[in-house]
């Protein structure tokens, strides 16, 4: 064996390299699983609750940013886009009183916007594309853009960088995905009812 990879230098180099890529590929699986950096579970529980519009309004560059931000002790109160819900979500998650909506940073809108491009006005500028934070609009340069509305989060980022003004924001269209079943009414009161009346029925 020893002769023949002698004889063959190739070989011998082809071996070689082989041994060595093994050896330290094991070596940086093993570091890898070893020294892992495990993520704070809390502000994945508060990425979770966040909208996920990445729209900016809270100040940070996007919704994990920001719930990195509340976890190291930041105001839970600064996201327009998830409104009260959501701060009373991350008020009952951190056990801390849910205070009102920060004004500063936007109000909360009643009605889910999307952007919508009016595509035969659309130039093909690109700017819209570079600053939408989900990549929820498709399109090539002097090509017409359009949005794609299962991806978009109705940030409204994309409308002030437009030239030509051919964005706006729509309500959006309650349709089977969006749709519900409304809550019911409490019950309560007609069951106590019901078992008053066959309560008097039996005296």
């Amino acid at each position: 064996m020893i002769d023949t990879i002698a004889q063959h230098p190739m070989l011998a180099a082809l071996i070689a390299l082989v041994s060595l890529g093994v050896i330290f590929g094991g070596l940086l699986g093993f570091a890898a699983e070893k020294f892992k950096v495990h993520g704070d579970p809390i502000v994945e529980q508060i990425d979770n609750l966040l909208p996920q519009t990445q729209c900016g309004q809270c100040g940070f560059p996007g919704c994990r940013p920001y719930a990195q931000s509340i976890a190291d002790g930041d105001a839970i109160n600064k996201c327009p886009p998830g409104g009260q819900n959501t701060i009373n979500a991350i008020a009952n998650l951190l056990d801390v009183p849910a205070p009102a909506l920060d004004e500063e940073h936007g109000e909360e809108e009643e009605i889910k916007t999307i952007a919508y491009i009016r595509e035969d006005e659309c130039i093909g500028c690109t700017k819209c594309i570079q600053a939408c934070p989900v990549d929820a609009i498709l399109g090539a340069a002097k090509l017409m853009h359009t949005v794609i509305v299962s991806e978009c989060t109705g940030c409204d980022l994309c409308v002030e960088p437009c030239p030509v003004d051919c964005i706006d924001m729509l309500p959006v269209v309650q349709g089977i995905v969006q749709w519900h079943w409304p809550t019911p009414p409490a019950t309560i009161d007609l069951i106590a009812t019901s078992k008053m009346s066959s309560q008097e029925d039996a005296a």
